[in-house]
């Protein structure tokens, strides 16, 4: 059975003693017994282990994790300190930047964000050393899919950031009437330029979170 926390554990319960979740994780410990895999099989939670279910005020979700070696976290975005800040991360400290005059970040770590409520939810959790969504269609998405229901189903006023084709076909999981859904383009270099520049989700975020009574993210940190 698969530990993450107690509060998580409870919420997933379901997921994790699914036929689809126990083939899944057949499949993983070939994987991780057999080639390369990131993240570490003990970061795979890692968005969950930082974020609390009770804490999630945004939920920023990325495709599948970084590839290569040393950079995938278990957060979506967020490499460790002392690797190269990935190009869409830099469009992002751009962004925010621009939108709230915060100076970019030396490092591509997100912990901080994480810790403040920001949920970090890759749509499938590993992948194979150099080979980007090549654990896509295993069973992640079913995964993470029933993550983001849960939250929209038993919370309020959470902000969701979909931002790219993989991230926007999440929207019909999620109840528009109670929480704030952000769409525009990828932060990648080959879409910032078609809408993810000048989107302004950084600041409607903390604004709409405000308007509720609940405390801004400090993206600084």
């Amino acid at each position: 059975m698969v530990k993450i926390t107690e509060q998580w554990d409870e919420i997933l319960e379901e997921e994790f003693s699914s036929p689809e979740y126990l083939a899944l994780r057949e499949f993983l410990k070939t994987e991780y017994s057999t080639r390369t895999i990131y993240p570490s099989m003990y970061d795979i939670f890692n968005s969950m282990k930082y974020t609390s279910f009770d804490n999630v005020k945004v939920v920023l979700l990325g495709q599948d994790p970084y590839h290569n070696e040393g950079q995938a976290m278990g957060l979506s975005f967020s490499v460790p300190d002392g690797i190269d800040i990935p190009p869409s991360l830099v469009n992002m400290y751009k962004e925010l930047n621009a939108e709230l005059g915060i100076p970019p970040k030396k490092s591509g770590n997100l912990i901080g964000w994480a810790k403040q409520g920001v949920l970090l939810l890759n749509a499938v959790l590993t992948v194979r050393a150099h080979a980007a969504n090549s654990h896509k269609g295993k069973g992640w998405e079913k995964f993470t899919d029933s993550i983001i229901k849960k939250i929209s189903d038993k919370k309020e006023h959470v902000v969701f950031l979909l931002w790219g084709g993989n991230a926007r076909s999440k929207k019909p999981l999620i109840d528009g009437k109670k929480h704030l859904i952000l769409e525009c383009a990828h932060p990648s270099p080959l879409s910032a330029y078609n809408g993810f520049f000048g989107c302004g989700h950084f600041k409607k975020t903390n604004e709409y979170l405000q308007s509720y009574g609940i405390l801004p993210i400090d993206w600084s940190l």
